[in-house]
């Protein structure tokens, strides 16, 4: 059996950096999904974690569409 990570969220909340990731279960064999959908999240803790997660949401700010009506 493989799990394979279909989504990953990192977020700030009070305890810090959180991460949470959706997988699924999939027979080896037969390509037959066991499990889909399933989650766990977890308390970031990992310094490298945290920088790399921090540089996604600096590029998601520096993304933001502009409001061309108030421009």
């Amino acid at each position: 059996m493989s799990k394979i990570v279909t989504s990953v969220t990192t977020f700030n909340d009070a305890v810090g950096t959180r991460m949470s990731v959706t997988y699924s279960e999939i027979d080896d064999e037969t390509g037959r999904i066991i499990s889909d959908n399933k989650r766990y999240d977890r308390v970031v803790t990992d310094n490298t974690v945290k920088q790399a997660s921090s540089v996604l949401f600096d590029y998601a700010t520096d993304s933001l569409p502009v409001d061309q009506a108030n421009i």
